[in-house]
């Protein structure tokens, strides 16, 4: 038998020089000049953020039992309670491809990907949100996280570098750089000259690949196309000055807080966030608050254990008891975040809150044995953008289930395993507040509908 010749196997170098090349696509809103789109009104700003908790909580203390609008906040919660009217707590969500893996609940959070079954994950809602906001902003997003890797992937199914020193976050997005703005333009200018002088190349190597190569080549070129889209925006962003931000603000930011320092690092870090939001430099970002397997101990409050040793804490009171103080002093934080975007106006003079959504919750929801099952998670903020609250959203009662079983852990534990409701997708969340943030979609990840309980 004839062996099939081989001629056609290209230099792996080749290959990926001719990657760094964007074919032809049609011209989208997202690719259009700053300028061009400057002269046209743009909409009116919606913003997101996404905030993560690692190792789920004490969901013993965390759990609420009532639906609708009398609900009662637990001990976890109560830090919230003054944002009843701004807030939906929601039980009974979970990621289909999440139960049963473990540490990678959170990698898949904000995607609803198959991770652990296929080789790389799926783009993230934030990342989708920030292809529609992107073109009115000198950032597309804003990520943070304190140790690793961020909550936001590509279309490409690549996670995003993420930032954990404040300080650095600062300088990044409001300091002119200290190289000047012509020594930037020549490295864009370089950049982009890079890109067209390997076009020819490029268009070569489509022709020598097969059906099924031509297809992962032309996914890879639309991520790096939205590479040159960036760099296009970054260079009509260098004339535009950055905003002037007050002394006060400039000394509380623009340092290098310790993580031993929890509750300061955490409100510097929510404090950043508001501030793009405020001067609109970004409108989507990610903040992880820690890696699934460890989560910052809290010395300030006499809690020496991280968050994942308390987690596994198989019964023992005093384990659980700390986890729970750990719970509520990380959404203290959160309700601070909420404390600062309701206190500052945005440019068209209502609160952030009203045109800011805030996601916050966990992957995980029974650390101890891994349940990836009822997750703890609240949304916050939009009311400008159509989203009602002050209920508690109740997917598990939606079924034929007979209640919560606080008084018996085991039982209730069960449901943090097995999903009460096959349909309560977190997907389904993920969608509602992409269409609440302008995408264009009927569909993402495993999503079977949107929450139509949230819409006014």
């Amino acid at each position: 038998m004839e062996l099939i010749r081989q001629n056609w196997l290209i230099n792996r170098r080749q290959v990926l020089r001719g990657l760094g090349v964007s074919i032809a696509l049609p011209l989208l809103d997202c690719m259009r000049p700053l300028r061009a789109i400057a002269a046209k009104q743009g909409p009116k700003p919606r913003r997101s953020a996404f905030i993560y908790l690692p190792n789920g909580v004490n969901t013993l203390d965390y759990q609420i039992t009532e639906e609708g609008v009398g609900y009662k906040f637990t001990e976890s919660l109560r830090p919230l309670e003054k944002h009843r009217m701004n807030i939906t707590p929601i039980s009974g969500l979970y990621h289909p491809n999440g139960l049963g893996h473990h540490h990678n609940c959170r990698k898949i959070w904000l995607t609803g990907g198959k991770l652990g079954q296929v080789d790389r994950n799926s783009i993230s809602v934030d990342q989708l949100m920030a292809q529609v906001t992107a073109p009115h902003t000198r950032f597309a997003s804003m990520e943070l996280s304190n140790k690793g890797g961020s909550l936001s992937w590509n279309p490409d199914g690549i996670q995003l570098p993420a930032q954990s020193n404040p300080g650095v976050v600062f300088r990044d997005f409001f300091e002119e750089p200290k190289e000047g703005i012509a020594k930037q333009r020549r490295g864009l200018h370089r950049r982009g000259s890079i890109l067209d002088a390997i076009l020819h190349e490029a268009k070569a190597l489509v022709n020598q690949l097969g059906k099924d190569d031509r297809g992962r080549l032309d996914q890879y070129l639309t991520s790096v196309r939205e590479v040159e889209i960036r760099t296009e925006r970054a260079d009509e962003w260098l004339d535009i000055p950055r905003p002037k931000i007050a002394d006060e603000d400039k000394s509380r930011l623009n340092r290098d807080v310790s993580q031993q320092m929890v509750g300061e690092y955490f409100r510097t870090m929510y404090d950043l966030i508001v501030l793009a939001f405020q001067t609109d430099m970004t409108r989507v970002a990610t903040f992880s608050t820690g890696e699934e397997g460890q989560g910052l101990p809290i010395p300030e409050i006499g809690l020496k254990q991280d968050r994942h040793s308390l987690s596994h804490h198989n019964g023992n009171a005093e384990l659980m008891k700390n986890l729970t103080v750990s719970d509520t002093f990380n959404i203290k934080q959160f309700s601070y975040f909420l404390d600062r975007l309701n206190e500052v106006q945005g440019a068209n003079g209502t609160p952030l809150l009203d045109t800011t959504m805030a996601l916050y919750g966990s992957g995980m929801a029974f650390g101890h044995s891994h349940g990836n099952a009822n997750l703890p998670i609240v949304l916050a903020g939009g009311s400008k953008l159509g989203l009602k609250h002050g209920q508690h959203i109740d997917f598990n009662k939606a079924t034929t289930f007979s209640g919560y079983d606080l008084a018996n852990p085991g039982n209730h534990y069960n449901i943090c395993h097995n999903p009460v409701n096959r349909q309560a997708h977190l997907s389904n969340l993920l969608l509602t507040t992409a269409q609440r943030m302008g995408v264009e979609t009927d569909k993402f990840a495993d999503s079977n509908g949107i929450i139509s309980e949230l819409l006014a």
